[in-house]
């Protein structure tokens, strides 16, 4: 299983990256529902993708925490 997570969107394309910070980009229209920038996706061995809302939340947690501390 691949990990990948939406760092943004250009025209039809999400740029996403994986866990070595290489680039990807998946059109659009191959997106699940609700998938937006910061998404994690998970792409199984027959390539359906899946928004893992658990890894997003606690990914989105973590950096709301960094940018509340440069605030501080």
């Amino acid at each position: 299983m691949r990990i990948l997570v939406i760092d943004r969107f250009e025209g039809t394309f999400a740029i996403c990256e994986n866990e070595e910070q290489k680039l990807f980009a998946i059109e659009t229209s191959e997106l699940p529902q609700g998938a937006a920038e910061g998404s994690v996706l998970e792409i199984d061995e027959e390539g359906t993708i899946r928004v893992n809302e658990e890894k997003t939340a606690a990914r989105r947690s973590k950096v709301k925490k960094l940018q509340d501390s440069l605030w501080k």
